[in-house]
């Protein structure tokens, strides 16, 4: 039962109605959920190659949050707790697909955290300027839907009778994230993730032109990961989806990757100091990856023509609509932020843009087309981004398509005026990073303001909390983003990051000269046979060759989790309420997973990091103090304690473990619990 969009002209709270919205409180919540939804979105999002959307846990967190005693809150200071949260997720989604991408093209050695920062500030800041100017047009004036936005108010008014959910997201957290310390490297290592093995084919041999010619090679067989997050992501997409990204790991590690062994039967010789599960590994890195890049350009760009006519529709109604100050506005809830005074922020925003890219490029021209580029494709992309997540929600927003848009065409002017180094090749990123931050933050902000006009919030309130919200998250994440590399090693198969590697191959093909073209050419012919024989998601099935077999095999093991659920839902005869009650409740449980395993994740590597810091760290005044004298023994000791705890080689038969226990948490609980009552009876979409 899809929730029907409310009569707009009736916000819930009345604009004549006032009452505590933006205060202390509210806004401190929502940066701390910025801050950790984005970090957990951060390593998620370059394990798995997907975010989850944040509303709907930030709602849930919320609600909880100002029901404590000392916390009490209207439910506006709940909206704009949550418009604070869930800007974090936005921001980070921008910057995995693209700052990644500085290290893997090795512009640079590690995450520059000030450069970090500053794409994500200047893009975060520039998405929400651009969405003031737009909030009326698409928001108020514009017949859209907004579907994610009509079930995220649902949510929070249910919310108001007690159904906040929140005990099923915080306790999966705790479970995942004690799984994810036994499981993790850095932690307590007692579980091993996956296991592998070559199954190997024997001696073949085939007649070419009248000549025997012998030939071997293997397959590579994989277990599905133990990870409750990877699995929590399957759940939430569904078998459909699931689905079509295993068929592309199928592909890529059951095809390709034993074909091209089999194919060059000298390999195994020239390398035979490695064993065969590093060789099948070296070739999907180094040959099925580009060619899955191939795919993806292809993919990204049938995309978007899919979308043409709504694209063109975004683009219109942004320069069509009627622009008035906000300040002429009489009611609350239409109350925007003075447009002269957005229109001079946004020009002043791109001084630091120019300066941004005069530091990659070092050459003024250069960074002068880049930042006129950036600030043009930067509004046109908010306004398509904005329009797609009215017409199909932020979980769609297909930003990475928007971003390989705005790189192409940056990188063909490098190629122009002859910035063809590296440091052109960091100038085409920097634009890529802030046009993709711009545009993450905008479609996340319009569904917002959507929220927040169905509830009857005050817009420039939201807005200003956006900012904010903006500016920590970007402070606090670049860190995040830098542990990461510094303990998972971003590129990896435990941290591929697939979209900042499309980013970075691109970039480096194009400025550089450095693509393996041949293989891209063909991972194109390959998306264009997938496009004609109308194969869902030609996307989907180019990261998921990308990816490791592990990571996929485990998100298609949590869409048949899901499948379970529904067709033990129908076999139940469930009441429509129930049945929403039980999908809800497996969502909420699988967004903890998400978020408990990630934030383990991230925390072990901030305290791998603490016990050996950066040298430059410690000769930093006062910070190198602190760090000598209480991080590094503090963080030393913990890593001292999980080390001396680990076993030499984990268990992987332990990691079997939570098969049964999240079929049993995903598939049967939530149909107990629905007929108990307790989570929210509104759709999440």
């Amino acid at each position: 039962m899809e929730p029907k969009v409310p009569k707009q002209d009736k916000p819930f709270v009345p604009a004549s109605q006032t009452m505590a919205e933006m205060t202390i409180k509210s806004v401190f919540l929502g940066v701390v959920m910025a801050i950790v939804l984005g970090a957990a979105n951060a390593y998620l999002g370059m394990k798995a190659g997907l975010t989850v959307a944040a509303t709907f846990p930030a709602a849930v967190v919320a609600m909880a949050a100002l029901r404590l005693p000392f916390m009490r809150g209207t439910i506006l200071e709940e909206n704009i707790a949550r418009t604070t949260a869930s800007v974090g997720e936005a921001l980070v989604a921008g910057a995995i697909f693209t700052i990644p991408a500085f290290v893997i093209s090795g512009a640079w050695d590690s995450i520059h955290y000030l450069e970090a920062t500053a794409i994500m500030m200047v893009g975060g800041v520039l998405g929400v300027l651009f969405v003031i100017v737009l909030r009326r047009t698409l928001v108020v004036e514009a017949d859209l839907p907004f579907p994610e936005s009509v079930a995220a108010s649902e949510i929070v008014k249910a919310g108001q009778g007690g159904q906040t959910g929140a005990g099923y997201v915080f306790g999966a957290m705790g479970f995942a994230a004690l799984w994810e310390l036994f499981k993790n490297s850095n932690g307590i290592h007692l579980i091993k993730d996956y296991t592998n093995g070559v199954f190997s084919f024997g001696k073949s041999t085939i007649q070419m032109f009248g000549q025997p010619a012998s030939y071997q090679g293997g397959i590579l067989l994989e277990t599905p990961a133990a990870s409750p997050a990877l699995m929590g992501v399957g759940f939430i997409v569904g078998l459909r989806v699931s689905a079509v990204l295993f068929a592309g790991a199928v592909m890529g590690w059951l095809l390709l990757v034993p074909l091209a062994v089999f194919l060059n039967p000298s390999i195994t010789q020239t390398f035979a100091d490695h064993s065969a599960i590093d060789i099948a590994y070296e070739v999907w890195a180094r040959q099925v990856r580009p060619l899955a890049v191939g795919t993806m350009i292809v993919a990204a760009f049938y995309t978007l023509w899919n979308l043409r006519g709504s694209l063109i529709k975004g683009i219109g109604q942004a320069f069509g609509g009627s622009v008035t100050d906000g300040g002429e506005e009489t009611k609350r809830t239409e109350k925007d932020l003075n447009f002269k005074k957005v229109f001079t922020a946004i020009a002043l925003m791109a001084i630091p843009v120019f300066i941004l890219y005069e530091f990659f490029a070092q050459n003024w021209v250069g960074s002068l087309i880049l930042t006129v580029v950036m600030v043009i494709l930067g509004f046109l992309f908010a306004a398509v981004a904005g329009y797609l997540v009215g017409l199909i929600g932020s979980s769609n927003n297909p930003i990475s398509g928007l971003t390989l848009s705005a790189l192409l065409i940056s990188a063909v002017l490098m190629v122009a005026i002859g910035l063809t180094d590296i440091h052109g090749v960091a100038a085409v990123l920097g634009v890529a990073g802030v046009v993709c931050c711009a545009a993450g933050v905008a479609g996340d902000m319009m569904q917002d303001l959507k929220v927040g006009h169905i509830l009857g919030g005050t817009p420039w309130k939201m807005q200003i909390s956006e900012i904010i919200g903006v500016i920590f998250a970007a402070l606090a994440l670049a860190p995040v983003l830098g542990a990461l590399n510094s303990v998972y090693h971003i590129g990896s198969a435990e941290l591929p990051a697939p979209q900042a590697g499309l980013m970075a191959l691109l970039a480096k093909g194009i400025v550089g000269g450095e693509m393996a073209w041949p293989l891209v050419v063909v991972g194109m012919f390959f998306a264009v046979g997938l496009i004609l024989i109308k194969s869902p998601s030609p996307m989907l099935i180019a990261v998921g060759m990308y990816l490791p077999f592990f990571s996929t095999a485990a998100i298609f093991v949590g869409g048949v989790i899901r499948w379970a659920l529904d067709k033990r839902v129908e076999r139940q005869q469930l009441e429509p309420e129930g049945k929403i009650r039980a999908e809800n409740a497996g969502v909420l449980l699988s967004s903890g997973f998400i978020a408990g395993e990630a934030l383990m994740a991230v925390i072990l590597a901030f305290i791998v990091l603490g016990a050996d810091p950066p040298a430059f760290l410690l000769t930093v005044p006062v910070v190198g103090v602190i760090l000598t004298s209480v991080v590094v023994p503090i963080a030393g000791w913990c890593s001292g304690v999980m080390h001396s705890l680990s076993l030499e080689s984990p268990i992987f038969w332990l990691g079997l473990i939570i098969y049964p226990v999240l079929f049993y948490l995903l598939a049967w609980l939530p149909i107990k619990r629905a007929r108990e009552g307790g989570a929210p009876a509104t759709k999440i979409d």
